[in-house]
């Protein structure tokens, strides 16, 4: 069978969407079948394109047994809304172009946050006469309007109408959480469309290891108590949050050892360092992404992993895939996200919930996991313990499993 799938977001990004689409094809091409990648240049969250690429109106490359062809795009940091909109639209436009040189394809799959890859993917799809697969990420526009983006609701409006377009038209809809399901039968999709395959970890990449003391010593982390965020710095995740709560740690003398650990990039990074600047903070660490080989090294600094999105009712539907990448690393996960990726952490033990936005509430659960060695055991095993049931493998066979009954 050969695969045919329409990504934005491929690596050396280091991004969830990437990390999801790289590890499900590379289980796909070891099952023995061709799968096939149209992305860009890799740019993620800069807009900057990464050193050994170039952006280019075609080139190709193969990566551990996936054929990835990348395309030439409007290039733009991962801020502001009309710019994105252009390097999105640029994309489909190529990409589809590109589709039509790739010959005897069974299946073809778009995957969100934004929706241009899938109308890039439904019009090759219906180009070739070949079933189409909606990956649904991200319940996009509505995203963007949750997080004040964008106010013209008039575009909002149009760009939904095209989004249910799309759902209308696959032949399947893979849901990342159940709530998208939900969501989507409320719409009036069929439910029979509509099968969830959640995020999961790569159980051969993540696991327990020992703290990296060469790394520690090198951060000046020896003896403290590290409480971090490793992921995107944007808008939906409200990280302002985290820094209010250092600031009040920072001001008590029982927790003068607690430092905060930032590791990535994002739209709303700098904001974030000047905010943290204006406040005085002398407990926290900004540090830009890592190549994705490199991250379990920062994971092992954690005590604590903090995982937070902005309160609002469409982030219930939402489960943050590094979630699981805690789990399989053994982190206790302070949990700042409402709906079913909290169910998951109280459900299996794994960490402790507060209220989105609510820094005090946050600095409570910092003190308690601090000063509490056998909880802290306890949500580490548990997390451990959990994890196989989110094998990223298992996960990419279900949907490989969707794919062949379709072609």
């Amino acid at each position: 069978m050969h695969i045919l799938f329409f990504t934005d977001n491929f690596p050396p990004e280091v991004n969830a969407p990437a990390s999801r689409t790289y590890e499900h094809a590379r289980e796909w091409a070891l099952a023995g079948h061709k799968v096939t990648v149209i992305t860009c240049a890799p740019n993620f969250p800069k807009g900057e394109v990464f050193a050994g690429y170039r952006n280019k109106l075609w080139q190709r490359e193969q990566m551990d047994g996936i054929h990835v062809v990348r395309v030439w795009t409007y290039v733009t940091k991962n801020e502001g809304f009309f710019r994105r909109i252009l390097d999105y639209q640029s994309y489909m436009v190529s990409s589809f172009l590109a589709s039509l040189f790739i010959r005897r394809v069974d299946v073809v799959i778009g995957t969100s946050p934004q929706f241009f890859a899938a109308c890039a993917a439904w019009a090759s799809a219906a180009v070739k006469r070949r079933p189409f697969v909606f990956e649904l990420r991200d319940i996009w526009p509505e995203s963007i309007r949750a997080v004040g983006a964008m106010k013209n609701s008039a575009v909002l409006d149009f760009f939904e109408k095209v989004e249910l377009f799309l759902y209308a038209r696959a032949q399947k809809v893979v849901a990342v959480t159940h709530s998208f399901r939900h969501n989507l039968v409320g719409r009036g999709i069929a439910p029979e469309k509509v099968q969830v395959i959640t995020n999961g970890v790569d159980m051969s990449r993540y696991s327990r290891i020992p703290r990296d003391l060469r790394l520690e010593n090198a951060l000046g982390l020896k003896d403290r108590f590290v409480v971090g965020y490793i992921g995107t710095h944007g808008m939906a995740h409200a990280l302002e949050t985290l820094l209010d709560a250092a600031s009040e740690i920072q001001a008590d003398p029982r927790t003068s050892d607690v430092t905060f650990l930032f590791l990535g990039d994002g739209a709303n990074r700098d904001r974030l360092i000047t905010r943290a600047a204006e406040l005085g903070l002398e407990n926290v660490i900004f540090l830009e992404s890592v190549p994705k080989v490199d991250v379990h090294r920062y994971w092992s600094l954690l005590d604590a992993s903090i995982i937070h999105l902005r309160k609002t009712d469409l982030f219930k539907s939402v489960i943050p895939s590094k979630l699981f990448e805690c789990m399989a690393m053994g982190i206790p996960i302070l949990h700042g996200v409402e709906g079913e990726s909290a169910d998951i952490v109280v459900e299996r033990s794994i960490g402790m919930i507060f209220e989105p936005e609510n820094s005090a509430e946050l600095v409570e659960r910092v003190l308690e996991l601090k000063t509490n060695a056998e909880l802290r055991a306890s949500l580490s095993a548990n997390g451990q313990a959990a994890a196989p049931d989110f094998n990223r493998a298992t996960l990419a066979a279900d949907m490989l499993n969707l794919l062949e009954e379709l072609a």
